[in-house]
């Protein structure tokens, strides 16, 4: 079964409450019925960062698959890598219901789940099962809504996640776990990764997820933290509280968030070449994926388009960007990274 024809549950699956269909969607592609991606990569996608090699740049989200139970099925669909978590050390309800909302008119996604998840020793007897290979897999970690302790935290999951993942990313940056944010702050950061190489000091790439709403001096200060730390990128960005005048569903008001590009380019001219980027967040065209691309992505990250379209959208992704890559004359994806700043 390809993709496309995997997608086309989509339509019966958006009539469901979009939680129960999420649920419904992570059973199908764990138990293998997301299909698979028999196009292949063409060689001018591939992406070499962080000592990793990416077929692709595309790759999925964490929250999607919070406790990596169906990695294996999503890993046939096509991505260049694939993300999952959040996890926290302890199992999490999150937020109360309803906490996830489509704004169908405008092809988007508010969430406020809270780091709803099973907890790491589930999420490790799920990633223990998991291929490893050609799709490289990231772990990204938090803490747990009371905990008081994030400096002791962030280095025991990274420490139990590195056997396991590609690379880590340290979640400091969700509006829907309280206080969470205020982990970007730079004193707190620093201190928090100075306790992570401190515990563990031997492990694979590590990035900092960062939240679009942070001001321009606090985002100068969270890319200075990660360079002196080692950190090798940053995610830019997780969810916004603000909320663009544009939004056309009836639940646009409801608190959650979309995502920025424009602090993707800040955060290129601000790092300068000495971290790697990860564009997430209003990806749904090839052409989207090239213009993170272009202001400083060497990967991008997709949620809510998968959400809409179903698994078929990754082929049809690369397709575009492709003919985008020779519409703008470039050769490769390597050839567009940080296009704009440069």
């Amino acid at each position: 079964m390809t993709p496309a024809l995997a997608g086309l549950a989509m339509p019966a699956l958006r009539l469901l409450d979009p939680e129960r269909a999420h649920r419904i969607a992570i059973r199908a592609l764990a138990a293998g019925l997301g299909g698979q991606d028999c196009t292949g990569d063409d060689p001018r996608l591939a992406v070499s960062a962080m000592g990793l090699r990416f077929a692709n740049p595309i790759g999925l989200a964490a929250g999607f698959d919070k406790n990596a139970e169906a990695v294996n099925g999503i890993a046939r669909l096509g991505f260049g890598l694939i993300e999952a978590g959040t996890v926290t050390p302890r199992p999490q309800v999150g937020n109360p219901k309803p906490r996830l909302f489509r704004l169908t008119e405008d092809q988007a996604v508010i969430n406020r789940m809270g780091f709803n998840n099973d907890g790491l020793a589930v999420y490790l007897a799920n990633l223990r099962r998991y291929r490893r290979g050609a799709v490289p897999i990231g772990a990204n970690v938090g803490i747990n809504k009371d905990s008081t302790t994030p400096e002791q935290d962030y280095p025991a999951l990274i420490g139990a996640v590195a056997p396991l993942s590609d690379y880590i990313v340290i979640n400091v940056s969700s509006p829907n776990t309280p206080g969470l944010r205020d982990l970007q702050g730079e004193a707190r950061l620093r201190a928090i990764l100075e306790a992570v190489n401190a515990s563990v000091p031997s492990r694979p790439p590590l990035l900092v997820k960062v939240a679009p709403d942070l001001a321009p001096e606090g985002l100068a200060g969270v890319v200075e933290a990660c360079v002196a730390a080692g950190v090798n990128g940053l995610i830019v960005s997780n969810t916004t509280i603000s909320r663009p005048p544009s939004l056309r569903s009836p639940f646009a008001t409801q608190a959650g968030g979309a995502l920025s590009t424009e602090m993707l380019r800040r955060a290129a001219r601000l790092a300068n070449g000495r971290l790697t980027l990860i564009g997430a967040g209003g990806v749904a065209s090839g052409a989207d994926v090239l213009a993170k691309l272009r202001a400083g992505a060497s990967l991008v990250q997709l949620y809510s388009a998968i959400a809409y379209e179903g698994p078929g959208i990754i082929p049809r992704l690369k397709r575009e960007l492709l003919a985008a890559l020779a519409k703008e004359g470039f050769a490769t994806v390597s050839d567009a990274i940080g296009a704009d700043i440069r």
